[in-house]
């Protein structure tokens, strides 16, 4: 039996029962397939949260490349590996996106700031956009993705300086020419970014409902980095798996 279509006005009132705030900045990770049928499909869940925030509001969305053997182009390089929103996000007029292979896309009054020259090799500290969001007070939502899709965790991991890397590279632009970078970045699996579930509820500093068709939590990023940093500060490899379990986590406790 298929799921009736959530009309625009619902949908906008959903968002507002789960918290998001008229005015505010709010980061979104969302898999549409798990929103269902709404109006408009995801041009009509981008309107809903930008009438949601209101004029005074910021969204944003993360907007990586996909791919780093090639040199990112915020005007070109889809993301749809972030899936169909945020690469139909970044294509609408008057949104800003940062000129990074781990770009975000903002559009509202601070997505300007939000979206300015980061780092390369520290894609996710105190000088990204999840970092910028942080200085903001914002919020993240997720929309049918839990906290292994929540980039600010990353952000935790770097403020608390764990020792844990996975080697990549990206590839950017000198010159004219593209050049390949390898560096260290702080990654592993990201699967037991789900613990922050209970650290949250527990707590009640995350909000939980249904947005479309899907399971929504909605948390301040400074909640979020603070139940992370509490418990990173105990365990630095919290969020890895133990040894043996996961290639990826090996590998990234293997640079320590």
């Amino acid at each position: 039996m298929e799921s009736r279509t959530v009309s625009a006005t619902d949908l906008i009132w959903q968002l507002a029962a789960m918290g998001v705030q008229r005015g505010g900045v709010l980061v979104v990770h969302t898999a549409f397939k798990k929103v269902g049928a709404i109006e408009n499909g995801p041009q009509g869940l981008i309107d809903a949260l930008l009438a949601a925030l209101g004029p005074a509001g910021t969204l944003v969305m993360p907007s990586m490349a996909d791919t780093d053997d090639e040199p990112f182009d915020p005007a070109r390089s889809p993301c749809r590996a972030m899936g169909v929103v945020a690469d139909t996000f970044w294509r609408m007029p008057g949104v800003s996106r940062s000129d990074s292979p781990h770009a975000f896309a903002a559009r509202g009054p601070r997505a300007r700031d939000i979206t300015a020259p980061h780092s390369l090799t520290v894609p996710h500290g105190r000088e990204s956009p999840v970092g910028r969001v942080f200085d903001l007070d914002g919020a993240v939502l997720l929309l049918g993705v839990g906290h292994d899709a929540d980039t600010t965790i990353h952000l935790a991991e770097n403020i608390a300086g764990v020792r844990y890397r996975l080697p990549v590279h990206s590839t950017i632009v000198e010159r004219g020419r593209p050049v390949r970078v390898d560096y260290s970045e702080v990654d592993h699996c990201c699967e037991n970014f789900r613990l922050m579930d209970g650290w949250l509820d527990e707590r009640q500093l995350q909000r939980r409902g249904i947005v479309g068709h899907a399971d929504a939590r909605l948390a301040r990023s400074r909640a979020i980095v603070a139940a992370a940093l509490e418990r990173l500060r105990r365990n630095e490899t919290i969020f890895l798996h133990p040894p043996g379990v996961c290639g990826e986590c090996d590998a990234s406790r293997a640079r320590m």
